[in-house]
């Protein structure tokens, strides 16, 4: 690949990988995708970025296809009782979907972004793993790529010694951005607030009611949509000690203690491999089951349905809906979307 349209988000990554493909020789042009009413900030500081570094910039309107492909599917996990994972759907999707299907039409050999990951190519086959700084590493985003999308992707930054380095060299080449805080929510939910988002797309929470483990009513509630396991703040209801989220039962929401919170068996389905199609037999790896979490050892048994992860200890609320990432040390193994649990 000589020719690489990076994703431009309007921060500083993307923009780094502008700059450190350009001094290894590649032809390199700039895009972002418009994704939403409201986005024109972030498509004008791309380019804004893109002028600066004499870039070939293109403005992708992908509003209709964002809506149909991430902002639909989000509603309908939450209306189904689940917590979805809107990012790694946006780069299956839209991102290392749309995009580079938009960068091969307009004569390019492949597309990169500022994503914190590198790829190892093993018996002809795209593996990602881990970024040298693996503080920043963001491969549990990337679980559900395709072969063929990662066969077509570079990821510059995957090589950086930590932040600080990429934001020097956005400095020296003069930026504007440079200094650009990190952003840290949803990009169609800014202020955090997403059932107050979905109501505006026209969802209708559903009502029910606060129950035990037991089936016995506390309380009604706002919409179970409202709710996701393991919160404690924000129920609106006392029981004098300290109450959470368990689950979900149709419209009901249960509450218990945290004790009630920990599972030992998960269950994934939709599972991606990257190392081969499926393991021959179960596998040990280190696993996520959030983005923030900590890695937790594992045995991996595939399934009809996907996979079992069986942990070496509990882990606490599990959600159905959330992305399982499996690794093997710096490699990401596979991961899928988590259907369910058995409590302790």
């Amino acid at each position: 690949m000589k020719k690489i349209l990076v994703a431009l988000s309007g921060g500083v990554d993307s923009a780094c990988a502008c700059l450190l493909l350009r001094q290894q020789g590649y032809e390199v042009g700039g895009a972002t995708m418009l994704l939403r009413d409201g986005g024109e900030r972030e498509t004008e500081d791309a380019r804004e970025a893109a002028r600066q570094m004499g870039l070939e910039f293109f403005l992708l309107d992908l509003r209709r296809e964002f809506r149909e492909r991430v902002i639909e599917p989000f509603a309908r996990v939450y209306q189904s009782g689940g917590t979805p994972n809107p990012c790694v759907v946006c780069n299956r999707t839209m991102k290392f979907g749309l995009f580079l299907e938009k960068a091969l039409e307009l004569g390019y050999d492949g597309m990169a972004t500022g994503h914190y990951a590198r790829i190892l190519r093993e018996n002809g086959r795209y593996i990602p793993c881990s970024a040298r700084d693996r503080a920043k590493d963001q491969t549990y985003m990337l679980c559900s790529l395709s072969q063929d999308q990662l066969a077509h992707t570079l990821f510059p930054l995957g090589e950086a010694a930590d932040k600080e380095s990429v934001r020097r060299e956005a400095l020296a080449a003069g930026l504007s951005l440079a200094r650009k805080h990190d952003s840290q929510d949803i990009c169609f939910v800014p202020d955090g607030d997403y059932m107050a988002y979905l109501t505006t797309c026209g969802l209708k929470p559903q009502t029910g009611h606060f129950i035990t483990a037991d089936g016995s009513v506390l309380a009604p509630h706002r919409g179970m949509e409202a709710y996701t396991i393991g919160q404690r703040r924000g129920l609106g209801i006392a029981l004098g000690e300290r109450t959470y989220i368990l689950g979900k039962r149709g419209a009901d929401v249960i509450l218990g203690p945290e004790e009630q919170l920990y599972s030992r068996r998960v269950f994934v389905g939709g599972v991606n491999y990257f190392p081969y199609e499926a393991p021959p037999q179960p596998i040990r790896v280190e696993a996520k089951l959030r983005y923030t979490t900590t890695f937790a050892p594992a045995l991996l048994t595939p399934t009809a349905e996907g996979c079992e992860l069986l942990f070496d200890a509990p882990q606490r609320a599990v959600t159905p809906g959330q992305t399982a990432a499996f690794y093997d040390g710096e490699r990401l193994v596979g991961g899928g979307t988590i259907t369910g649990s058995e409590k302790e």
